[in-house]
């Protein structure tokens, strides 16, 4: 689960990290108070969308001239408002978006400072460390990605303890490899544990700040924050399981999350559905090989009911890009005559109409091809995964 920046920052609060003040701004006029109350010369004002790469997007509505996500704003005047007002209920595209970009319904205006020098610190999981590890750099400010494919030995990486984070030691040799010194270095090595302790109690799959910064007197600040955290973990924390956004979530994504099926919603024009994230996977990437693209990610997991089954089928296809549905199950725990009578169900609850190839393994097998050869459907069955992703690949493109 992905939370926005404000929310983000409000949980480094929690935990001592330094942060600029700021608040949250639903409208012109709200962003304009904010900005007043700061009173600082300058302010920040963010677009909050779940998705990096906001200083670099573009509204739709504005064009490639138009302002970006993310806008340094003198405080006087009504300048603030001004932006605010391009931005609010505009459509933000980023590298991360897609196209489609995602609308901004809220703003977090916050204080602006002197920048000396910028830098990337995230703390992520590894599980060849068998633990949290830091990953920073003192190349902040810009795609990490591009640090990392052309000048690795600018990224720095602490594996730290799975029980009691990151030492002291550590956090100071991080630090003066980072290039602080003085005040600078014993404020980074107080805030790097922070993060990693942050990430340990929290059950976050990546904390990230980009950039963290060295101000001119010296501070050092988050200016960004960015939290994505384990979905399994959320049952263990209730109040940041109320910080989800269900506007930046598609209604696709919501039906899945209420019958436990996991979906997410991509921009091709073949359905999946499948047991197992892994298999899932290796079937995108088999309908990708085929030459064509897949619609969605959808695990219906080892336990799936026959209802579960017709709830997943029901959000593939509510999806009017889809021209055909790939089912590639290996029964184990689900077995197959269960998975085909959930097929069967569906189809015919939904009056489905393209053309569906199912490759069917494992527990029940037999059973399973024999009810759906019998439904009447016209399931398209292929022995492997390769001829089945070559078979429905064909089917969406109108040939058989």
């Amino acid at each position: 689960m992905n939370i926005h920046e404000h929310q983000a920052k409000d949980i480094f609060r929690r935990f001592g990290i330094p942060l600029l003040q700021g608040e949250v701004a639903h409208t012109a006029d709200e962003a304009q108070a904010v900005a007043k109350k700061l009173g600082t010369p300058v302010v920040v004002v963010k677009s909050q969308v779940l998705a990096g790469g906001r200083g670099k997007g573009r509204f739709k509505e504005h064009g490639p001239s138009g302002p970006g996500g993310v806008a340094v704003v003198k405080n006087d005047g009504s300048q603030v408002k001004e932006k605010a007002g391009l931005m609010l209920g505009k459509t933000l595209v980023t590298n991360q978006t897609g196209e489609k970009g995602e609308v901004v319904r809220k703003l977090f205006v916050e204080a602006g400072c002197l920048i000396d020098k910028e830098f990337y610190v995230a703390v992520t999981m590894d599980r060849d460390a068998k633990g949290p590890v830091v990953i920073a750099s003192a190349e902040g400010g810009m795609d990490i990605e591009e640090v990392a494919a052309h000048h690795p030995e600018k990224i720095h990486k602490v594996a730290c303890d799975p029980v009691l984070g990151m030492h002291g030691f550590q956090a100071r040799e991080l630090a003066r490899k980072l290039g602080f010194t003085g005040e600078a270095l014993k404020e980074a090595g107080e805030l790097f544990p922070k993060l990693v302790r942050l990430t340990l109690d929290t059950d976050a799959s990546i904390v990230e700040v980009n950039p963290l910064v060295r101000t001119k007197d010296g501070k050092v600040l988050v200016l960004d924050a960015k939290i994505n955290f384990d979905d399994n973990g959320l049952a263990r924390h209730p109040e940041i399981a109320e910080l989800r956004d269900p506007a930046s979530e598609s209604d696709e994504e919501r039906e899945a999350r209420k019958w436990e099926l996991s979906y997410i919603s991509l921009e091709g024009t073949i359905g999946c559905m499948v047991n197992g994230a892994g298999l899932a996977m290796a079937t995108m990437d088999m309908i990708k090989h085929a030459g064509g693209t897949p619609a969605n990610f959808l695990d219906v997991g080892g336990g799936a009911s026959e209802d579960r089954i017709k709830a997943a089928f029901k959000i593939i296809t509510s999806d009017k890009n889809v021209k055909a549905i790939l089912v590639n199950v290996f029964g184990g725990i689900l077995k197959c005559d269960l998975l085909a009578n959930g097929i069967v169900a569906a189809a015919k609850a939904l009056g489905l109409k393209i053309p569906v190839v199912a490759r069917l393994e494992g527990t029940n097998v037999a059973e399973g091809k024999r009810i759906l050869e019998t439904s009447g459907l016209g399931i398209i069955f292929a022995p492997n995964l390769a001829e089945a992703a070559d078979k429905v690949v064909a089917a969406a493109r109108g040939g058989k």
